[in-house]
């Protein structure tokens, strides 16, 4: 589906392998629901990045991914939402904060406005 927000807030992050389980299970069942509560929050999609080949120039060249392994796209109507007293309310919700954060790294957050 096109995204239907006029911004994207994208956080990407790796997590220690021994905790890789506990971390997807409470990202999907914790703490994406506890975030779509959160007033401005349209959707998230989840996803981890994979190596791959592209075509340039005439040829097929094998690419890595570069960079933290997992990644969050939460479709918002506006970068205020994320620093609202709701979203930080619910991104202190459940395991994610004291089971989970501490075993994730090299985390990074980016907002894009859609054109």
């Amino acid at each position: 589906m096109p995204i239907s927000t006029p911004y994207v807030f994208i956080v990407s992050m790796d997590v220690d392998a021994a905790h890789e389980a506990l971390f997807n299970e409470v990202y999907d069942k914790e703490h994406i629901p506890h975030l779509l509560t959160v007033p401005g929050v349209r959707a998230v999609t989840r996803g981890k990045g994979q190596p791959f080949a592209m075509a340039i120039g005439g040829e097929t060249v094998p690419k890595a991914h570069e960079g933290p392994s997992y990644f969050a796209m939460y479709e918002i109507d506006s970068p205020d939402v994320i620093a609202s007293a709701a979203w930080n309310k619910a991104v202190e919700l459940g395991r994610w904060p004291g089971e989970v954060r501490p075993h994730t790294k090299n985390r990074r957050h980016s907002v894009m406005k859609i054109r």
